[in-house]
């Protein structure tokens, strides 16, 4: 099977690793293996930082896949709605303009009002069409792509680390020794995603 690799060379806070992920996974084979790798210029810092990462990363697409659920039924529910009006709309429509007709026998006028009947009961079915032909799927794409990422195992590689606080610039926990950014020392505890 393929492995398709994402490789950052950034700061995990940054924007452009958000944009990546969403970018990158697209373009792959729907069974393609994903998996993370977060390339840092720094040693190994706090000794679980690899599972605080993962964690937090598979809880984040998680909660985005089941908003996109969400965001599905709650399309799907406005088009039964759309279609409950739209269906209808067009029976009253074709009802009023054969009535219309009727009403005006002989005349071309009567055979016209009919048609514009029609077509507008026909307009009043557009979003109910729409939601149901073509809103869905990419709502659904988009709940299946975050199901693949909560589950893509996670990696951090560590190079050219040149320092031994480099971590201080890029996560903003607490170091191995139990101290802060600001120097001062803290317990060792982090809020683990889960």
């Amino acid at each position: 099977m393929l492995s398709t690799l994402l490789r950052f060379a950034t700061r995990i806070r940054t924007p452009k690793l958000r944009c990546s992920l969403w970018v990158g996974p697209r373009s792959c084979p729907r069974d393609a293996t994903l998996a993370l790798v977060v390339d840092l210029d720094r040693e190994a810092g706090l000794p679980d930082e690899a599972a605080v990462l993962r964690d937090a990363i598979h809880e984040f697409f998680s909660q985005r896949a089941q908003a996109y659920r969400r965001r599905l039924r709650e399309l799907l529910r406005v088009g039964r709605t759309s279609l409950v009006i739209g269906l209808a709309t067009l029976a009253s429509a074709i009802a009023l303009g054969d009535f219309l007709a009727g009403l005006m026998k002989g005349s071309r006028i009567g055979g016209i009002v009919r048609e514009s009947f029609t077509i507008g009961g026909w307009v009043s079915m557009w979003r109910p069409l729409e939601i149901f032909l073509y809103d869905w799927w990419p709502t659904r794409d988009e709940a299946r792509l975050s199901d693949r990422l909560a589950a893509m195992p996670v990696r951090i590689r560590y190079l050219n680390a040149k320092e031994a606080d480099a971590w201080r610039g890029d996560w903003p926990a607490v170091s191995p020794r139990g101290e802060r950014a600001g120097g001062e020392a803290q317990p060792r505890t982090l809020n683990q995603a889960s």
